[in-house]
């Protein structure tokens, strides 16, 4: 057996930390990723470095806020001139291995964004000298995510590793619509596949009748978190006999929007016996009191990716959907686990998991994510347990990131960081005062007329957040308003809070500014 310890890195997207049995929801179902919890230690105050998939999945790589990394918002794919801790694990000697979802390049293919616009009178640059990077990341080597152009194999058509990843077998997009060489593998199990996807393929339900839900055709065996699991099995045992390390990554397109379990997970919870959260139909900021309005007037589409509003009903259908959807994760990874201890390699396997970002799921009466970041779209879980300290379960208060991920695996593994890396070993140092969360919209949303960009800071007690070009900003005291229903931003009485943690945001700002490149000893 060899002295490193193997990795398996299991990431969903888009679940909220509370959504688990171990975090302390009493409904759904997650015995699996329970007993990884019951057997480790769970961190209860981490949080994203950004709100959305790809921005957050690129930090999870670096160990690097998305301002650094540059992949500010979903379009912009991670560079490959950014090193990730995956190409350390790499270089070090580790087999490494991405099953399911990557979402470190985009799935569409459209082209760069046209706000860009021509200045009248004056001479245009050429489109390879419009941008400050002249590596603006909108070629062939970045269209290899895309879905409409996935018809061979993501394997088939790189050119030496992915990012860091030897083996590769990638998902992209969500739910029954899910693609890649996911959908590759399903159509040739299927020649009708394509007839059974989407809501104008779905077994009629009448009762659910919430945006973006739909009683999917796809039976479990072919449904994209089997997949993942099945695959993600099947490499574990092909490292049964290998001396070299591991480090897989496991990630699910799931309990991502639209909510489509499969089979019996379709219907395994009751909506009716689903609580709504303390904040709902409460909230007074503009976009909330907009996308209400939206609601009620019916001028919002509600079927894209936007944040929208929902009635209790609509909300009660949704959870019980996204707790069908976990519960399935849950089922498979405990199969994954299982091949795991077949394999004989569980003594030597670090397990972790976490998700890229959270969800409203009925806070303030919203679903989805972007805009406004309560802690239900910001504070994920993240679990870890090690063989060789497991058997009691822990638990941490301490603030974390994101961007401490990939720190905390190189120290396991015995690796130095590489300079530039932001996170910390969750082990060996002490939390920051505030961690901070960015987010850069690319597009106006109900309740904006511009799109955003908001940093948000998150100490011990309290959560600021700022944003660019709107006269309203947020405040909140944590401790004593945990699900954020009271703004303290213009209160009077909390003025001397706010100029502190305004002074907090800047001082974390400034410790989070580059330090690569390395500079010469003296110029």
């Amino acid at each position: 057996m060899n002295d490193k310890p193997n990795f398996l890195f299991i990431i969903t997207d888009q679940q909220r930390a509370d959504h688990l049995g171990c975090y302390g929801n009493k409904v759904v179902k997650t015995p699996h990723i329970d007993a990884i919890a019951g057997a480790g230690q769970r961190w209860n105050r981490f949080y994203v470095a950004n709100p959305i998939c790809m921005p957050n999945r690129a930090s999870i790589m670096t160990g690097r806020m998305s301002s650094l990394h540059g992949a500010r918002h979903n379009g912009i794919p991670l560079s490959k001139d950014q090193t990730t801790f995956v190409e350390l694990l790499r270089d070090a000697g580790y087999q490494t291995a991405l099953i399911g979802k990557s979402h470190l390049q985009s799935f569409t293919g459209l082209p760069a964004s046209n706000t860009y616009q021509p200045e009248a009178g004056k001479t245009q640059p050429t489109s390879a000298l419009r941008d400050a990077y002249k590596n603006n990341r909108h070629s062939k080597d970045y269209d290899l995510e895309v879905a409409g152009q996935w018809n061979t194999p993501l394997a088939d058509r790189i050119d030496g590793h992915f990012y860091g990843f030897d083996h590769v077998e990638v998902t992209a997009d969500h739910a029954d619509l899910a693609c890649g060489d996911y959908l590759l593998w399903a159509r040739s199990q299927r020649s009708d596949f394509d007839q059974l996807v989407g809501p104008e393929n779905a077994i009629r339900d009448n009762r659910i009748n919430s945006p973006q839900a739909w009683r999917t055709s796809v039976p479990e065996e072919l449904y994209s978190t089997t997949w993942v699991a099945d695959r993600s099995a099947a490499w574990l045992e092909s490292q049964a006999a290998s001396d070299q390390p591991f480090f897989l990554q496991m990630s699910f397109p799931d309990p991502h929007h639209p909510f489509t379990p499969p089979g019996k997970y379709w219907d395994m919870y009751d909506p009716d016996a689903i609580e709504l959260p303390e904040s709902f139909g409460k909230g007074q900021l503009p976009p909330i009191l907009a996308m209400q309005k939206a609601l009620q007037q019916g001028t919002d589409p509600r079927d894209n990716q936007n944040p929208f509003a929902v009635t209790e009903r609509e909300a009660r259908e949704i959870i019980a959907l996204t707790y069908g959807m976990i519960t399935m994760i849950d089922d498979a990874i405990g199969r994954v686990l299982a091949q795991l201890k077949a394999s004989g390699l569980s003594d030597n396997t670090v397990v972790v998991f976490t998700s890229d970002h959270g969800d409203y799921m009925g806070d303030h009466s919203l679903m989805l994510k972007l805009l406004l970041h309560y802690q239900g779209l910001i504070r994920v879980p993240f679990i870890w347990s090690d063989p060789a300290t497991s058997g009691v379960a822990a638990t941490d208060d301490s603030l974390a990131s994101s961007i401490d991920i990939s720190t905390t695996l190189l120290a396991r593994a015995g690796i130095q960081p590489y300079n530039g890396i932001q996170g910390r070993d969750l082990f060996t140092s002490t939390a920051p005062e505030a961690i901070m969360v960015e987010e850069d919209s690319q597009r106006t949303m109900t309740g904006f007329d511009q799109p955003q960009r908001v940093r948000t800071a998150v100490t011990e007690q309290y959560r600021m957040s700022l944003r660019q070009g709107e006269d309203w900003h947020e405040l909140y005291d944590l401790v004593n308003d945990p699900h954020e229903m009271n703004n303290l931003y213009d209160s009077p009485d909390h003025a001397d809070i706010r100029r502190d943690m305004a002074e907090i945001m800047l001082r974390r700002c400034i410790a989070l500014q580059d330090t690569s490149p390395l500079p010469a000893y003296r110029a």
